[in-house]
């Protein structure tokens, strides 16, 4: 396929399609979206991208979007529908195939799930299955992929697995657990989906793809509990019905209980690669399990360093507030602005002469009391003080922080050195507003484990306290040119 053609592109706002999308157009393809709601859709994607008005179960509104599409990326399924979920799959799997053919698409790309066609198959696994057939049903050759449990910062197992180890120290097991998989890395995934365009295609393909490791689920929590540095003990029970599995899950996770006894119900059979053709196919080598759980921690880090609170787009900074702050993936943030009538290099110039001998803006006692707290702990306490009065640099000390990245004028992120069960961050940021400039502050907390949520729930009021008097303290000393 030349890259000039155009590719269609369904499930974009969704976990795959929205990590795909931006590899298609970085590897020069010209892409098109369809979406529901093309204008909550529009703000989101790269440059270039074309978006489309189209619903799956309204086969109308598929015959325009195709026209001109070369191949078209299948990544859409109907589990969190509050009706017949297995009947919407087959229509939407039916008008798109239809659509497609009708269209001269040359290929349909499916990301489907494992699992053996057994009598008593899982009603998601029997449709992801049945979604295949009914594509390939219409003449347009149909590469399925069917992968197992897909490992990924913001991927639905992946997301379930780390509530469950976050935040039970002790865990019931049910037979589930012990069921095997193979899982696979979401880089490997997106290869193998990218790869499909240049498939050579005789006729449909499907494709069993995994990572070279075929483990339990109880095996994977245990793994994702080392990473983390977290004991966890297991108990095995000889039952737990998919039913209370699932408001378990709902109780403990972010999946509620529709979506969880869907997902429960197929984590009983086995999803392990039988067949190697994929091997002949692409020159692809999927990373283990160690290194995918791994890759997915480092780069939620890299993409939380990169996060600019002060963007509109980003749902954490807009999120209404509540307890605890809102939710970044695992992480928890405090994110606060007030409009300053002062420069932005003057706001700046206060942001970077906090601590040491200058002290924090507000309530230095306690900021004091904290550091002897720490240094009881075995922590580094607040006696370190600053390298320079005026400025700072990455990897200066700065009392109990160390500075990560200081933009001049802009941006400057301090990393916590203090004894804590978690992570924490403390950001300040400045953009120019009208005659002044606005500050925005953001504390963020990665707790480790159920400690760390109760440390950070438990000094939630001080910080409230704390973190908005010296968000005030800030402003005030710009505007009086302190």
């Amino acid at each position: 396929m030349s890259d000039s053609k155009l590719i269609l592109l369904t499930g974009a706002t969704g976990y795959v399609g929205g990590r795909l999308l931006p590899l298609l157009v970085a590897d020069g393809w010209r892409v098109r979206c369809l979406a529901r709601q093309p204008d909550h859709l529009s703000p989101r994607v790269p440059a270039g991208v074309e978006v489309v008005q189209g619903d799956l179960l309204d086969a109308a509104s598929l015959s325009a979007a195709m026209q001109g599409v070369e191949a078209a990326y299948y990544l859409v399924h109907s589990m969190g529908a509050t009706g017949d979920f297995e009947e919407q799959d087959r229509i939407a799997a039916e008008n798109f195939a239809a659509a497609a053919h009708g269209a001269g698409v040359q290929r349909i790309i499916y990301l489907g799930g494992l699992g053996e066609n057994e009598p008593d198959l899982s009603a998601h696994l029997r449709s992801r299955h049945e979604v295949g057939e009914r594509l390939r049903a219409h003449a347009v050759p149909v590469i399925e992929f069917r992968a197992s449990i897909i490992i990924g910062s913001g991927s639905l197992s992946f997301e379930m697995i780390r509530a469950l180890v976050e935040r039970l120290p002790v865990m019931v097991m049910p037979r589930w657990v012990r069921v095997t998989a193979q899982p696979i890395a979401i880089g490997d995934v997106l290869a193998y989906l990218r790869a499909a365009l240049s498939l050579k295609l005789a006729g449909s393909v499907m494709v069993e793809i995994g990572g070279p490791d075929q483990v339990s689920y109880g095996e994977l929590m245990r793994e994702y509990a080392r990473q983390r540095g977290l004991r966890r003990w297991m108990i095995p029970v000889p039952l737990l019905t998919p039913r209370l599995s699932s408001l378990w899950l709902g109780l403990v996770t972010p999946l509620y209980a529709r979506v969880g006894r869907k997902l429960v119900d197929s984590l009983r059979h086995p999803t392990v690669v039988r067949d190697d053709s994929v091997q002949r196919l692409f020159p692809i080598r999927p990373i283990g399990l160690g290194e995918a759980i791994a890759r997915a921690l480092r780069n939620e880090d890299s993409t939380f360093a990169q996060t600019r609170w002060s963007d509109a787009s980003s749902a954490a900074a807009n999120a209404p507030q509540q307890w605890g702050g809102t939710r970044f993936g695992n992480r928890l943030v405090d994110s606060r602005t007030t409009r300053v009538a002062a420069s932005q290099a003057k706001v700046f110039s206060v942001v970077e002469k906090i601590g040491g001998t200058a002290g924090w803006h507000y309530a230095n006692w306690l900021w004091t009391l904290r550091g002897w707290l720490d240094l009881v702990m075995g922590g580094v306490g607040m006696r370190r003080g600053r390298r320079d009065p005026e400025r700072l640099l990455a990897g200066d000390t700065l009392d109990c922080w160390r500075v990560e990245s200081s933009q001049p004028d802009q941006r400057l992120r301090l990393a916590a050195e203090m004894k804590l069960p978690g992570r924490a961050w403390l950001e300040f940021e400045v953009q120019p507003d009208g005659n002044g400039a606005r500050l925005r502050q953001t504390a963020t907390f990665d707790p480790l484990g159920l400690w760390g949520l109760a440390y950070w729930y438990g000094v939630w009021p001080l910080h409230q306290l704390v973190f908005a008097g010296m968000l005030r303290g800030i402003a005030k000393s710009a505007e009086e040119g302190k």
